[in-house]
């Protein structure tokens, strides 16, 4: 009995053995799938899923892709598209460009995805920019598979616009840049110099809108865009530049020194000072004028331009008179004050029209 009973033991050991060898089997696939779902899963969160395809596009924006980043399915965007967002239907392309943008933006990473209606993945994004921490949430949705791996598109355009308002000059730059008005504007050649241009613009992305031109300058405005089919606005005032105002001063002296003080009469034609007499000029002399202070000149914005501030200066009149009563001769050496204002205006060909008082200088 004694020995029946170890027979018996021996033969149940092999079935335990076994049954724990499948054990083992069914510990060490399950341990195998949870360890391929993670990876398929560290895949498509890094590679294959929606905040992978919007990471891709930033970081084509960061590396200066502009080109690349055009061809991003969803990116590029229609007047419909912009109207139904509130924007200007025509916006011009001129900023989708590499040299336009900024290369500024680091440490991308998703920090949520939400699914919204129609299947449509509000992916959200943080990033480095600027100088400080943002975030921009793009609209992303499925548009089918690659044989394993999903394909994505924006499902609606990424890009924004920027109202680029110049004053005081028909060319600018965007991040160093230069357009002109009329290159960029629906209207062409038919644009006029207080225009709003409309332009797209890469989002997120920081663009410094500036003037430095031969005749005019502006410091630089700077536009932060984070969210996608959102208007942002720059106001630019431009002023001349010092060479430009060294210019208008001496078109201003000469006009008053040599046109209007080479006229030998009283009242000189279309000048700002003159002298009324009671009596004659001496017969054989004329009046002779000098400047002897300049008017101090000062552009403000006024309009579309500039105008000059009135400013004062002080002619000199010398002159022989003769009396009506007695025919007595007698000299008048007296300084005249006068006042100038006007207008500078830059045409289409970047020259200036300068008007001081009633003459147009060129």
């Amino acid at each position: 009995m004694q020995q029946a009973d170890v027979s018996s033991s021996r033969v149940g050991e092999p079935r335990r053995s076994r049954a724990l060898e499948v054990v083992g089997f069914i510990v060490i696939g399950a341990l195998l799938l949870g360890a391929i779902a993670a990876a398929l899963a560290s895949l498509y969160r890094q590679y294959w899923g929606p905040s992978a395809f919007a990471e891709r596009y930033v970081q084509l924006i960061a590396d200066g892709r502009a080109a690349d980043a055009l061809t991003v399915s969803g990116v590029g965007v229609d007047s419909e598209e912009l109207e139904a967002a509130g924007l200007p239907g025509f916006a011009h392309d001129a900023l989708l460009r590499s040299s336009t943008l900024s290369n500024d933006v680091t440490d991308i990473r998703s920090v949520s995805e939400r699914a919204a209606d129609d299947g449509i993945i509000d992916v959200t994004l943080e990033y480095r920019m600027d100088g400080g921490t943002h975030e921009t949430t793009f609209r992303v949705a499925q548009t089918g598979w690659s044989g394993l791996v999903p394909t994505w598109q924006f499902a609606e355009s990424p890009l924004a616009v920027i109202d680029v308002d110049v004053h005081g000059s028909w060319r600018f730059q965007v991040n160093g840049f230069e357009l002109d008005k009329r290159q960029v504007s629906p209207a062409g050649l038919g644009a006029e110099p207080d225009d709003t241009i409309a332009m797209l613009a890469f989002a997120p992305g920081t663009y410094a809108i500036a003037v430095d031109t031969a005749t005019t300058e502006a410091d630089a405005v700077n536009v932060t865009v984070t969210e996608p089919l959102t208007p942002a606005e720059a106001a630019v005032e431009a002023a001349p530049s010092d060479e430009f105002q060294e210019v208008i001063e001496e078109k201003a002296e000469s006009w008053l020194s040599e046109s209007c003080g080479s006229r030998n009469v009283l009242l000189p034609e279309d000048c700002p000072y003159g002298y009324r007499l009671d009596n004659l000029v001496a017969p054989g002399t004329q009046p002779e004028w000098t400047i002897v202070e300049y008017p101090e000149i000062d552009l403000v914005p006024d309009g579309d331009w500039w105008s000059i501030r009135p400013a004062d200066g002080v002619a000199h009149i010398e002159v022989d008179v003769q009396s009506y009563v007695d025919g007595s001769i007698s000299h008048i050496s007296e300084d005249v004050p006068f006042q100038i204002d006007g207008t500078v205006d830059l045409l289409e060909d970047g020259s200036a029209r300068i008007q001081i008082g009633a003459p147009l200088l060129r």
